[in-house]
């Protein structure tokens, strides 16, 4: 079963656009060769200045892949980030569908009501 996954990558500040364009499409032709599928282009974020150093850089640019793919997919695809030396992180996501359109505008999905209990308190 596909489902829809953000995975947000920090690359090694040092590359250049076009290195990064490239990492970025030697990505999406592996997701694609392991049966994933690919939501959206990237999204470049930019170069950012870390809160720490990762691997002795202080800085690092920010890429969002938005993917549709199975868990067992994701998991190769995670070991292969593991891999590559210009990620210096990533972290992957699943992304529920309905939270997904809430954001971009639909109809936010509705709490069943339920008792209201006021927020007071009590020192005794």
């Amino acid at each position: 079963m596909l489902r829809t996954y953000d995975v947000l990558l920090i690359v090694d500040p040092r590359l250049t656009d076009e290195e990064i364009a490239q990492l970025s499409g030697r990505l999406q032709e592996a997701l694609v060769a392991l049966g994933g599928e690919v939501v959206a282009p990237p999204e470049d974020w930019g170069r950012r200045r870390l809160v720490f150093e990762l691997r002795k850089q202080r800085e690092g640019h920010y890429l969002l892949l938005q993917v549709r793919a199975t868990p067992a997919v994701m998991r190769e695809l995670e070991r292969q980030l593991k891999l590559n030396e210009s990620v210096l992180r990533f972290l992957t996501t699943r992304v529920v569908e309905g939270r997904r359109k809430a954001a971009t505008g639909g109809v936010a999905p509705t709490a069943a009501p339920g008792p209201v209990t006021p927020a007071t308190s009590e020192v005794g």
